[in-house]
C-alpha cells in the first residue's frame, strides 16, 4: 500500500537525517499514524535544542510549528503569570505544547530541553490521508518505472494540493502520463497552443522567452524536482509564452488540458467580486496584484496596486510577502487565474477578482 505523504515537503523543516519513528510514536496524535506516514513524518520534523531561559514561542505568535517536548521541563506564560509547567517524559507532555494559533501562552525553557518541531499541517494532512487517501501502487498506471513513492512524494511535495479533495487526487495520479526527455530536448514551445500541464520528477529544466531583441531567448529561470509549468498557458488559453527545454536528461508527469481543469485548478481556485476585494484591501489584510503588462498598468490600474507581470511572476515572486493575503487582477480574469494557481502552489495566499478589472472610474492612472 502506498500512502499520499510528503505534502508540504517546501513548507516542512528540512533536516540531514531523519528523526527516529520509535521517538514520533511516543506522542499523539502520531502514535495513530500507519508507519509509512511517520516515516514520511520523520523525513520532515527536526529535534531542536533550546538553552535554559529561552522561548520555544512567545505569547501571540502565529507560527505554523507544532511543537512536542522531548527532554526537560518548560513554562507555559500569560504574560508574567506561570499557568502550566510541562516535563519532558511525562503524560502531559504526550500533546503538542499550546498548539492553538495565534499562541494563548508563551513557552519557555526553565532547564535545557530538547523539543520536536514539524510543520503542524503537515500533521493534519496526513492524518486526513490514513482515513481517506491509502491506495494500491497498483492502481496507480503511470508510476512504472519510476519508483511510486519517488514521484508521488515530489508531486505531493509541490504544495499545490492543499485544497485538491482526495478523490480528485486520486484521478490526477491515475491520469498524469510519465514522459522522459533527454538533454537538450524541446518540452513545451513558445507561440504553440497548450495542451499538457507539467511537473518535474528527474533532471532540470531551463525556461526562455524569445524576445525582438533576443531570438536566441532570454533565460527566465531554471527548474528542477517538485516544480511545475505549463499552467499559464492552459488557464489563460493563450499561446505558450516561453520556451522550457531540458538542462539535463530527465523524467516529467503530464496532465492533459482538460485533466488539469477539472480536478486540479478549478477547485485550487477562489474568485471574489470587486467589492469582497476591496473590502479586504480596505481592511488592511491584503494587496491588490495586477500582473498585467506594465504598459497596460500604466494607462490604468487600481489604487496602490502592486504590477508584477505574469510572464515574470515566477523569477520576482520572491519580492512578494508569503504573509500578505494578494488579490490578483488582470483585464479578463484569465492571466489573474494562471498567477494566483502557480503563486498559491508556492505558498502564496491569492485570490481572484472574478471578470477582471472593473470601470475606468475606479482606477489611478499615471
Amino acid at each position: 500500500m502506498l500512502c499520499f505523504s510528503d505534502y508540504l515537503l517546501a513548507a516542512c523543516v528540512m533536516v540531514n537525517e531523519p528523526v527516529d519513528v520509535t521517538l514520533l510514536r511516543k506522542f499523539s496524535p502520531l502514535d495513530g499514524l500507519r508507519r509509512q506516514n511517520l516515516i514520511a513524518l520523520s523525513k520532515k520534523a527536526a529535534v531542536q535544542a533550546i538553552p535554559a531561559g529561552r522561548p520555544l514561542f512567545r505569547e501571540g505568535d502565529a507560527d505554523k510549528n507544532a511543537y512536542y517536548l522531548v527532554r526537560g521541563d518548560v513554562e507555559l506564560r500569560s504574560g508574567t503569570e506561570v499557568v502550566d509547567r510541562l516535563k519532558g517524559g511525562t503524560p502531559a507532555a504526550k500533546n503538542a505544547i499550546a498548539p492553538s494559533k495565534p499562541r494563548r501562552y508563551g513557552a519557555y525553557a526553565t532547564t535545557a530541553v530538547d523539543v520536536l518541531v514539524f510543520e503542524a499541517d503537515l500533521l493534519d494532512v496526513l492524518l486526513t490521508w490514513d482515513e481517506t487517501g491509502i491506495y494500491d501502487v497498483s492502481e496507480f498506471t503511470a508510476s512504472a518505472p519510476v519508483a511510486a513513492g519517488d514521484w508521488m512524494g515530489v508531486l505531493l511535495g509541490t504544495g499545490l494540493f492543499h485544497h485538491i479533495p482526495p478523490s480528485n487526487l486520486q484521478a490526477i495520479f491515475m491520469r498524469l502520463q510519465r514522459v522522459t526527455h533527454r538533454a537538450g530536448e524541446v518540452v513545451i514551445k513558445q507561440g504553440q497552443d497548450g495542451d499538457y500541464f507539467y511537473a518535474i520528477i528527474e533532471g532540470r529544466c531551463a525556461v526562455t522567452r524569445e524576445t525582438p531583441l533576443n531570438r536566441a531567448g532570454l533565460k527566465l529561470a531554471e527548474l528542477g524536482p517538485g516544480e511545475t509549468f505549463g499552467e499559464e498557458a492552459l488557464i489563460s488559453e493563450a499561446k505558450r509564452n516561453a520556451t522550457v527545454s531540458m538542462l539535463t536528461d530527465g523524467v516529467l508527469m503530464r496532465l492533459d488540458k482538460k485533466d488539469f481543469h477539472s480536478l486540479l485548478h478549478d477547485p485550487m481556485q477562489q474568485w471574489v467580486t470587486y467589492a469582497e476585494g476591496a473590502e479586504r484591501v480596505a481592511n488592511g489584510g491584503a494587496k491588490w496584484l495586477d500582473v498585467r503588462l506594465p504598459s497596460e498598468f500604466e494607462s490604468s490600474h487600481l489604487p496602490d496596486a502592486i504590477n508584477l507581470p505574469l510572464c515574470f511572476l515566477r523569477p520576482k515572486m520572491g519580492t512578494l510577502d508569503k504573509k500578505t493575503p494578494y488579490v490578483a487582477v488582470c483585464d479578463t480574469g484569465r492571466r489573474s487565474s494562471a498567477a494566483a494557481f502557480i503563486l498559491n502552489g508556492r505558498g502564496y495566499n491569492t485570490v481572484v477578482l472574478k471578470g477582471g478589472l472593473p470601470g475606468a472610474n475606479l482606477f489611478s492612472g499615471r
